[in-house]
């Protein structure tokens, strides 16, 4: 299949204006700016039924018609590149690839919204992207896809990259323009939404780089193209990034719909080893576990919500036998309360009292009424917290005591993990992520 997202990426020059126009690139600009009014492109983009690849997948031609009919202007193109979700660097490839096609995606996404300035939220662990994403943009602005007459068509665009407040919170979209804005990044009360009161009280979308990347394509061929990829609900193409106890780790960009057992054993080689497989976290840390029983589900929004979990950011954890649950959600938990922005109780004090139970039954000093406390603690925290943050690291912990309670109460029950093999124990999967 011929790549959307990762297209010209085996050029090691990929990353120059001269190749990104050579391969085709800024073919869309031209296109839209003299053949497509901006209502065109915000039906094009709703046609192709194109959605967030930021993680909660709403559909983009729609976002962007309710901020087109908002009539306060200014109104600001938001690139969330603050790619913090552990066991994801789907965006990281994009940025350093094909940063112009990204670019080119935002300068098209301004025209149909008649925006004149774009900023790239990007996540400040990428020092090297910054550097990148600038250079990006001075090569744009000196061939003219930038600036105050962009190509000569009397419509101007300016585009600024600002650096992340280093703060997982910061990728939930009303934190980031907390942020942009010089403020603490803690999310903000919706409604109302940022399409209608964004940065600075104005209209304002906020898309993921994986989205704005494909909407030259959407633009340059047709809607109809780009609708016959993937599934009915999930069209087009995703960025599946693989970690884990895996053969081939790495980027691969495949059609929704793909089947897991398809990604993990065809596209990754399998598992190393050929130890057997254990869980699969299918969609980055804040999306629920899936058991090996599991692993025939296509990849994409419905059918992954069937089986009770989430695509999210499309990043794909594989565990094998040596792997400890327990240990891996006590990491787990870890990582949501250093991050929690500590806004809201239920998250700020949840995630707290989760890591500290958990810590206790891995440490082998917990019994079974801590596991009960544990449980009931998670169920206190779902559906009342401020963001999704809180929400999410209850969400995974109740899945994973649901699906692997034997282990949990084994844990308990015998003070030690029942992983067999102590020396192999964690030791195949890369966890510096969720530190």
């Amino acid at each position: 299949m011929k790549n959307i997202i990762l297209r010209n990426i085996e050029n090691p020059n990929s990353h120059r204006i001269e190749e990104y126009i050579k391969a085709g690139g800024y073919f869309a600009i031209e296109h839209a700016l003299n053949e497509m009014t901006p209502r065109d492109i915000i039906d094009d983009i709703k046609k192709s039924g194109l959605r967030g690849r930021g993680g909660a997948g709403f559909l983009t031609g729609t976002k962007w018609q309710f901020a087109s009919l908002d009539p306060k202007f200014p109104k600001y193109i938001v690139c969330n590149a603050d790619e913090g979700e552990p066991g994801t660097f789907k965006d990281r490839v994009i940025l350093e690839r094909n940063p112009h096609q990204l670019i080119e995606g935002m300068v098209i996404a301004a025209y149909a919204l008649q925006s004149v300035r774009g900023y790239i939220y990007v996540r400040a662990e990428y020092p090297h992207v910054e550097k990148r994403l600038n250079d990006a943009i001075k090569e744009a602005y000196e061939k003219g896809f930038l600036g105050n007459d962009i190509m000569s068509k009397h419509f101007r665009f300016n585009l600024t990259v600002h650096r992340g407040a280093g703060a997982y919170i910061c990728g939930e979209e009303t934190a980031l323009i907390n942020s942009l804005e010089g403020r603490r990044g803690e999310p903000r009360i919706k409604p109302p939404f940022p399409v209608n009161a964004g940065a600075w009280a104005k209209p304002t979308i906020v898309n993921n780089v994986e989205t704005f990347a494909n909407i030259p394509y959407i633009i340059e061929t047709s809607p109809k193209a780009y609708s016959f990829l993937g599934t009915k609900d999930s069209p087009g193409t995703k960025l599946f990034c693989v970690s884990g106890a895996v053969n081939k780790p790495g980027v691969y960009e495949l059609p929704f719909g793909t089947p897991l057992r398809e990604i993990i054993y065809d596209c990754c080689g399998g598992i190393r080893g050929g130890r057997a497989l254990k869980g699969v976290i299918p969609g980055g840390l804040s999306t629920s576990i899936l058991t090996p029983n599991d692993i025939d589900c296509p990849m994409d929004f419905a059918n992954l919500a069937k089986h009770g979990s989430m695509l999210g950011s499309g990043a794909i954890i594989v565990l094998d036998d040596t792997m400890c649950i327990v240990k891996i959600y006590e990491r787990a938990m870890r990582f949501f309360e250093h991050e929690s922005c500590g806004k809201c109780t239920p998250c700020r004090e949840g995630t707290s009292w989760m890591r500290t139970i958990l810590g206790r039954i891995e440490d082998g000093m917990a019994d079974m009424e801590d596991l009960a406390m544990l449980e009931d603690v998670a169920l206190n925290v779902v559906g009342k917290t401020f963001c999704p943050l809180g929400d999410g690291a209850a969400h995974v912990l109740l899945s994973a005591m649901k699906r692997y309670r034997g282990e949990f109460e084994y844990h308990v029950k015998y003070k030690k993990c029942e992983v067999t093999d102590p020396s192999q124990r964690w030791g195949q999967l890369a966890m510096g992520e969720l530190d």
